[in-house]
């Protein structure tokens, strides 16, 4: 599988060392009940102390740390191997910004707790998004200027609120509902304008979806995480879907495009014979 794609190999070797990471914080949080290196190396964050480590919360983790290791492995993969397409200047530009959008993501890995430089970073990087997947998708797009503003409003108001909340500049709660909800319209948008537009899979397609649902299902499921062992922070692994979709976003735009097989050439007929002619009298 990994010689589908063509960064493969090193994709498979860096995932393959952070499952065996995880395997081993795993074994050690179980045989000394430590949750200390397991929990950041699922979580990213500081261990709770009030989770202990028993076999639940070890489950937890693990498994959150699983769908990371699933994001690393679709982000680092690339493109499938063959020839690329020419991809035009629109094009070229949106797989670069995607590609940086889902490289914002590292700074997760590296500061849990984003900062607001973090904050502001990521949605200005998502605003630049925003603007390029217009001309892309502008086709398959209803009413695209309506939803390129809707994403501008998303992005850029986010980044604004974080500034101006830097600068003891109070903004109204409601402010940042109204940015939410500008994202979901222009996130489910943009998902339905790729459906139709046939360069992006399926499986993509879903991974956007689940992005949006996955928070409103862990929402509903946070309740359990408490009871079974103060393992709220794994919430946080739905993040990864965000990270997958936009990769493959990204991914899917040089995949080599199947052309038809062009037409077997028709055999020859041989000529046909001159009628006779009569003989001369």
């Amino acid at each position: 599988m990994p010689r589908r794609y063509r960064s493969g190999i090193p994709a498979l070797l860096i995932v393959s060392v952070y499952a065996v990471a995880l395997a081993v914080a795993a074994v050690i949080a179980l045989t000394i009940g430590d949750l200390g290196v397991l929990w950041r190396l699922s979580l990213f964050t500081e261990v709770n102390e009030d989770a202990a480590a028993t076999w639940p919360n070890v489950l937890i983790l693990v498994l959150a740390g699983s769908v990371w290791a699933w994001a690393l492995w679709q982000s680092l993969r690339g493109p499938l191997a063959g020839p690329p397409p020419e991809l035009d200047r629109d094009a070229r530009r949106l797989r670069v910004a995607l590609y940086a959008a889902a490289a914002s993501w590292l700074f997760y890995f590296l500061i849990p707790s984003w900062p607001w430089w973090v904050t502001v970073l990521d949605a200005v990087v998502m605003w630049v998004v925003v603007l390029l997947f217009h001309p892309v998708l502008v086709g398959n797009l209803k009413y695209a200027d309506h939803l390129r503003g809707a994403g501008v409003l998303a992005y850029g108001g986010t980044a604004a609120v974080e500034v101006l909340d830097v600068l003891d500049r109070p903004t109204p709660g409601w402010l940042s509902w109204i940015c939410g909800l500008a994202g979901l319209i222009w996130t489910v948008m943009i998902l339905r304008a790729q459906r139709r537009d046939g360069r992006w899979r399926r499986a993509t397609i879903l991974y956007g979806v689940a992005s949006l649902l996955a928070p409103i299902g862990l929402g509903l499921a946070s309740g359990l995480l408490v009871v079974a062992g103060n393992v709220y922070d794994a919430m946080s692994a739905a993040n990864a879907l965000m990270l997958i979709w936009l990769a493959r976003s990204a991914h899917e735009l040089a995949d080599p495009r199947h052309q038809p097989a062009p037409p077997s050439p028709l055999p020859a007929q041989p000529p046909s014979p001159l009628p006779a002619q009569p003989p001369a009298p």
